[in-house]
């Protein structure tokens, strides 16, 4: 019985006794290149974005033109009601060709006195009579074909065309629908769509360290690389587009400069008023780099388990803002030939035993 119990109390201990492991996955430190990006929300719009709005008043008698359509230059889009503007350019004509006669009537009349003014048949005073009717005349039909000329641009402006190629809008106005030039909506805007702007901004001291590094504003615009763009809906164009303006001013009202990209919209993914992220590449040299797993934080504070003499000993260590989502930048805290627990740091105790093989 004695034994028995023994047997069974020797069994119990030996289970207790659970193998323990150090081997932990280590990596040495070393320096190498990385790209790292700083990601702003932008706002879409196209290169050009034009309102249509009405010359003449009117009512709508013809709309030529689908919402979304593309659009050239010089296309029709709306026709307002022509016929008074047609018959004030009836009228304006033929004031002008009375106009024409009278000049002709007056041009005979200070020739015959002329004639009769050399014979000495007519005074001085008749003869500047009919010379002051002949410029009278002239400026009269002057003022005759200018009528003309606004009379038939008004008649023009019946047709409202599209001044540059791109894609309709909304038409916030129907047939029958009475406009002016003064309208606060436009009838409908025309977006050029090859080439598209992102706007976003950069915090004072972003916009400050940017310029700092590249030496001036002008020096930056033309060394910065080339930049990409998420869409709304996590797609990232394929083509790369180029920072093309900075505002030289800071916005008062929020402490922001203001930026602008521009990418060629070959594919047509991009519509004027959307939203989306423009990614500026940041290239870092010679830099230690280790991944986030190898790394725990405290306080705000970062730490690594640095293996010293076979034993982890805690780190602390400075990494730079930017990161790629699953790398750090060390600024300071580690040097080249380091050892560090690269996974699993948080699972780790100050001065446990860690196998480097």
């Amino acid at each position: 019985m004695l034994a028995t119990t023994l047997l069974a109390l020797t069994s119990c201990g030996k289970k207790a006794q659970m193998p323990v492991s150090n081997d932990y996955p280590t990596m040495s430190v070393t320096t190498r290149d990385i790209i790292l990006s700083e990601h702003y929300t932008a706002s879409v719009k196209g290169k050009q974005n034009v309102e249509i709005r009405p010359q003449v008043s009117g009512q709508i008698t013809r709309i030529c033109i689908n919402e979304g359509a593309s659009i050239h230059k010089g296309q029709v889009l709306f026709v307002i009601d022509q016929v008074p503007y047609q018959a004030a350019l009836e009228t304006a004509q033929a004031t002008m060709k009375s106009a024409e006669a009278a000049l002709a009537t007056a041009r005979l009349t200070a020739e015959s006195k002329r004639e009769l003014y050399d014979q000495h048949i007519v005074s001085d005073f008749d003869l500047q009579t009919a010379n002051n009717s002949l410029l009278e005349a002239q400026a009269l039909l002057a003022q005759a074909k200018a009528s003309v000329t606004n009379a038939r641009n008004n008649l023009s402006y019946t047709e409202i065309k599209s001044p540059v190629d791109g894609v309709a809008g909304m038409i916030s106005y129907r047939v029958g629908a009475l406009v002016n030039a003064s309208i606060t909506t436009p009838l409908t805007v025309v977006s050029n769509d090859d080439e598209m702007y992102a706007y976003f901004s950069l915090t004072e001291s972003q916009a400050q360290d940017m310029i700092q590094a590249y030496g001036s504003l002008e020096k930056m615009m033309q060394a910065m690389p080339e930049v990409r763009m998420t869409l709304s809906n996590g797609t990232e164009l394929k083509t790369l587009g180029r920072i093309d303006a900075v505002s030289g001013t800071v916005d008062t009202k929020i402490g922001a400069v203001s930026m602008r990209a521009s990418f060629a919209n070959s594919e047509g993914l991009l519509m004027n008023g959307g939203t989306a992220v423009v990614s500026i590449p940041h290239e870092r040299k010679g830099c230690i780099v280790i991944p986030q797993s190898a790394t725990y934080e405290i306080q705000n504070k970062r730490f690594v388990y640095k293996v010293v003499d076979g034993k982890a000993q805690s780190v602390n260590i400075q990494t730079y803002e930017m990161q790629n989502g699953t790398e750090f930048v060390v600024e300071s805290g580690l040097e080249t030939g380091d050892v560090i627990i690269s996974e699993g740091a948080g699972l780790v105790r100050e001065g446990t035993a860690v196998s480097t093989k």
